[in-house]
């Protein structure tokens, strides 16, 4: 492995972990969904993975009195709410502490600082159900673990900013995504696109063409981190491309093209052979897609970025 470059746990190795770091995402989550003006394809709800863990966005104050973030401190260990005006309350994720503890409190903080708001408590995309403000099954939190974590998560997102930064369609920035825990960047046609269902999340996430390039840790169905990709929607033909690097392949159980963090961790350049993982599927996307030719150059850099200084 390449001096620096972080290793990966399994699932399995830090699944109470990583369940109760995922709950946790969701009361942020949640948070923004009751707070933040609605956007499209559901923007208002992301996260972003920043340089001391998970965070909302800037979100009014229910009360009026300004602006607060809720953020998941992943080096301090804490959960906090902050307002504009200076203000903040901190929440510890250490000693291990249940889900739902962390959650009224963090909700406590909140009305404290800003005005009380309420949260649907249900879990999304999760395999349990118990409301995340009754959640004691989930308490297991071991920093070093978190820190693994996060700092694989790290390069992830930052891998995926430059693969997104040269594209001139529209795109989303990196987001963290709560219900899936992953994190990642949507990149449009510009063209809509019939949802694959009509539940409530998919028929407004999904409601444009798009390619989506992405991180996740693992989970139960798919054991090990790693980077994936999927189009939608996806013509026939689309499961059927050699991408580079030769590690990559088509995940038939996920629907998406994957490239494993230790298959990634063995390159000379793993930030090179994930930036070449991301520009491959992408450009094979918009090959079989019949994207504009334009837009799927410009992710590859032509015309160049502005460059040099303002």
């Amino acid at each position: 492995m390449p001096s620096g470059w972080p290793a990966t746990l399994t699932y399995d190795s830090w699944s109470a972990t990583c369940d109760t770091l995922h709950a946790h995402t969701q009361v942020l989550g949640k948070l923004a969904v009751a707070i933040a003006p609605p956007e499209p394809e559901l923007q208002h709800a992301a996260l972003r993975l920043t340089a001391r863990g998970w965070e909302t966005l800037a979100m009014p104050a229910p009360d009026g009195s300004g602006a607060i973030v809720a953020a998941l401190d992943l080096r301090a260990h804490e959960a906090l709410v902050e307002h504009s005006d200076g203000s903040a309350r901190r929440v510890a994720l250490t000693p291990d502490r249940a889900v739902g503890e962390v959650t009224r409190e963090l909700l406590e903080a909140v009305g404290e600082l800003a005005g009380p708001v309420e949260i649907n408590p249900t879990p999304q995309e999760v395999p349990w159900s118990v409301p995340l403000d009754q959640d004691e099954e989930h308490a297991r939190y071991d920093p070093a673990q978190v820190a693994s974590y996060f700092a694989a998560a790290t390069r992830a997102a930052l891998i995926l900013a430059a693969f997104r930064a040269p594209y001139r369609g529209r795109s989303t920035p990196v987001n963290a995504w709560w219900g899936s825990f992953d994190l990642a960047v949507n990149l449009f046609s510009g063209l809509p696109a019939d949802p694959p269902s009509q539940d409530f999340i998919m028929r407004n996430a999904m409601d444009a063409q798009e390619v989506a390039v992405g991180w996740w840790p693992g989970d139960g169905r798919y054991g090990r981190a790693a980077f994936y990709a999927y189009a939608h929607p996806a013509p026939d033909g689309f499961a059927d491309a050699k991408l580079s690097p030769a590690a990559a392949r088509w995940e038939e159980a996920l629907g998406e093209y994957v490239l494993d963090w230790d298959d990634l961790s063995a390159s000379a350049d793993p930030h090179a052979t994930a930036l070449a993982f991301a520009r491959s599927a992408f450009s094979h996307a918009c090959a079989v897609c019949e994207w504009d030719p334009a837009l799927a150059a410009s992710a590859e850099g032509t015309p160049p970025p502005v460059a040099g200084r303002a």
